[in-house]
């Protein structure tokens, strides 16, 4: 059993709401554990809550890594792994927020 919390139904709302600003519809998000390392250099994975999306090809993960702290992600493929190049946030909101700009910005890139 992980020490780091489940999502709260506030958290939720913001990811559901950012979601919805962004896409113009609401879209299903799936919650999920995850195993990943808190520390590059740990060899023990750490069991935390996920927050998981899709979106057209792209998909989206975001990990809760303690209380108010978030990682995240999208892939495409399982060797097409992208974060935001931060490794860390303290807001959920910033992180939604800036895990969607990455993305676009990528997709704006690849697109021409």
């Amino acid at each position: 059993m992980s020490a780091i919390p489940d999502f709260y139904d506030s958290e939720l709302w913001v990811i559901r709401n950012t979601l919805k600003e962004r896409y113009g519809e609401d879209k299903e998000i799936q919650l999920a554990d995850s195993e990943i390392r808190m520390r590059p250099d740990d060899r023990v994975l750490t069991e935390c809550p996920a927050v998981y999306w899709e979106a057209g090809e792209t998909h989206f993960i975001l990990f809760k890594t303690g209380q108010e702290r978030y990682r995240c992600q999208f892939y495409y493929r399982g060797y097409q792994q992208y974060g935001t190049g931060i490794t860390e946030f303290d807001n959920i909101g910033d992180c939604v927020l800036t895990l969607l700009r990455t993305q676009a910005d990528y997709q704006a890139k690849e697109n021409g």
